[in-house]
């Protein structure tokens, strides 16, 4: 669980030996804050605490009052972070060991039922030392856990939220789930870039449709490299390769597309100009 100073974003990212771990322990509210929910689980600690955050309440008092109502807050495991990088963590005494915490600045790294009592510290450590966006620095401490060890029982699930640093309570930059997984860190890692690739689609979408060709159809080929074996991002990448004036590598990528799944050919036939405004043409290079 993080804030990530330089852009504002809050996450917290899980893997537990328990089915779909996402809905009880990850939590985060855009321009709030974030928390982690563990141990003899009680998901309400998520939303009751993102509410008192929005209530200008920092994150240590907010963990305080709802731990001091609850009357089995000995087997629980709750961290929480606000806007401001106020780190309070909680680590009942009744936990199942291995159980601990590790707080850094902007961050904390919690775990329990885990083979090695150092799995916290590792995963700060490593948290501290990664690079690059949140979800990353986020992975590189689940990843550090397991290389300790990890829970003692084993792997199942997965899951990271990230939000961003202002916006509606509903926005995410990443909401990902592994529900049932052997190996829920390499699925969840494969998500979040492909995720990456689809934002860069996104983004290729807005500026395709303010005209802008040539850089939509950048960020599209960005993302059809970002992800390979996506039919769907090649489809849309030839499209607008086209549009932006090279309407042979276009075609190539949609038959490329379409010689994974015949329907991309349907599919083409059905768009309007508005939608897929070097369609025609491709429609007739390949027919």
């Amino acid at each position: 669980m993080a804030l990530d100073p330089a852009t504002g974003e809050l996450g917290v990212a899980v893997q537990s030996h328990w089915f779909s771990v996402g809905p009880l322990c990850a939590w985060a509210r855009a321009g709030v804050g974030a928390v982690a929910t563990q141990s003899v689980v009680e998901p309400a600690y998520g939303p009751n605490a993102l509410d008192r955050l929005h209530e200008d309440v920092n994150a240590r008092q907010a963990l305080g009052e709802l731990l001091a109502a609850d009357p089995l807050a000995h087997v629980r495991q709750v961290a929480v972070i606000d806007v401001r990088g106020v780190v309070a963590t909680h680590t009942g005494k009744a936990c199942i060991a291995h159980a601990g915490h590790v707080s850094g600045e902007h961050h904390s790294c919690q775990a329990n039922m885990m083979a090695r009592a150092t799995v916290p510290q590792a995963m700060s450590d490593a948290f501290v030392a990664a690079t690059g966006a949140l979800q990353d620095r986020l992975l590189a401490g689940l990843d550090a856990a397991e290389g300790e060890g990890g829970d003692v029982r084993g792997r199942q699930s997965a899951a990271m939220v990230v939000v961003p640093a202002d916006g509606e309570p509903w926005r995410r930059s990443v909401d990902l789930r592994v529900e049932d997984h052997g190996a829920p860190l390499d699925e969840l890692r494969r998500l979040v870039a492909l995720q990456r690739a689809y934002d860069l689609a996104g983004a290729g979408d807005e500026l395709l449709a303010a005209g802008r060709t040539e850089e939509a159809g950048r960020l599209y080929q960005r993302a059809a490299e970002l992800a390979p074996d996506s039919d769907e991002l090649l489809f849309w990448s030839g499209l607008a390769i086209a549009q932006a004036g090279d309407l042979d590598g276009g075609v190539a990528a949609v038959r490329r597309a379409a010689e994974e799944n015949p329907n991309w050919l349907v599919l083409l036939d059905r768009l309007s100009p508005e939608f897929a405004p070097a369609g025609e043409a491709v429609r007739q290079q390949i027919t």
